[in-house]
């Protein structure tokens, strides 16, 4: 597929929940590149600080609107790149209705518009389709292990819907659509509330309260850093030809998460014990990507380690306040008729 320029002056690229964590980098970097970013957010999840420094920049447009009623834009488009979804578990539970159809009504209406536009499509998506594997490290064939009536249902198997939507658009030929699967990422920006395991244990060492783990704590995860992250988000969108399947993107360095608060510890001057608690219902005992795929596809790889990033991102929070503006999270109740407008027929 030929990609359009704007008068040769870069793409046009609509990037929805772009003012969440992950989304308000990959502006930035967009914006680095020579691109006109169009962010869209609703700042349920996402917070206005992230991209106030971008407001006065020529070449960004911000609109405040959730996807789920999102069904037109007034410029053409070139790629959209769909980050709009809360993405811990505090945050998706918190209204889980909205959550699934998000992903499911909400992707929908972003395809819709991929499709009218003849943009490309970047779907983020995330290593939860793999639910708590039986295969480690986690490969693009797993089909993974998930509980489709549990709590964390309406993101995980909202998430492999949103999947099928993207590949069944893309097996009619009707939008060139691409699919990441995400694995854990942080760095600055994290909200200090947003209940991911990085901030939590940074938040709560900063404060001197006790760092909580949830769990023995022997459980593991791999952890890449958000600028990592957002060079594979793009170099998928822009890679020729379309991989045709999802592309797993994360650090596959695997660290327990006791690993993970002794680091934090470390790093941070800090009275506070660690404390111990119950395990959340199916939540996932190892994780790690298998991102050779990546390496052959996309030639990308993660560049910086866990010690290196995680000093830059406790250094990112020392010098902000750990009560800054905070996100919606609940989003107002609505019915679901309000939430499905979406039109995906021929």
């Amino acid at each position: 597929m030929l990609q359009r320029t704007r008068n040769g002056k870069g793409k046009t690229i609509l990037v929805a929940g772009g003012a969440g964590f992950v989304g308000s980098h990959l502006c930035d970097a967009l914006l680095a590149q020579g691109d006109r970013v169009i962010c869209v957010d609703s700042y349920i999840t996402g917070s206005e600080a992230n991209v106030r420094p971008l407001m006065n920049h020529p070449e960004f447009r911000m609109i405040e609107k959730d996807i789920c009623d999102l069904h037109d834009m007034d410029e053409q488009l070139d790629q959209i790149y769909n980050l709009a979804c809360a993405a811990s578990p505090p945050q998706y539970q918190a209204d889980p209705i909205h959550t699934m159809m998000t992903c499911v009504a909400g992707t929908g209406n972003l395809l819709a518009l991929a499709e009218r536009h003849g943009a490309s499509f970047l779907q983020a998506s995330t290593s939860e389709v793999y639910g708590n594997p039986q295969v480690h490290p986690q490969r693009e064939d797993y089909q993974g292990n998930v509980n489709c009536t549990g709590p964390r249902a309406c993101y995980d198997e909202g998430k492999r819907a949103a999947e099928t939507l993207c590949f069944d658009v893309l097996r009619a030929g009707r939008v060139d659509a691409r699919v990441a699967r995400i694995f854990n990422t942080y760095g600055p920006r994290m909200q200090p509330n947003d209940g991911r395991i990085v901030s939590n244990l940074i938040v709560q060492a900063q404060s001197g309260e006790p760092l909580t783990i949830y769990g023995s704590g022997e459980q593991t995860r791999s952890f890449c850093y958000v600028s990592d992250m957002v060079a594979g988000l793009i170099a998928l969108m822009d890679v020729d030809p379309n991989p045709k399947g999802p592309v797993n993107l994360g650090n596959p360095g695997e660290f327990t998460i006791n690993e993970l608060a002794d680091m934090v510890l470390a790093m941070v001057p800090s009275s506070s014990k660690i404390v111990h608690r119950s395990l959340p219902k199916d939540d996932p005992q190892r994780r790690r990507p298998d991102i050779s795929l990546a390496k052959a596809l996309l030639k990308w790889e993660p560049t910086i380690p866990l010690s290196q990033g995680l000093r830059q991102t406790v250094d990112w929070f020392s010098t902000t306040p750990l009560h800054h503006e905070r996100p919606r999270i609940k989003p107002p109740l609505r019915r679901l008729s309000n939430s499905t407008g979406i039109s995906l027929g021929a």
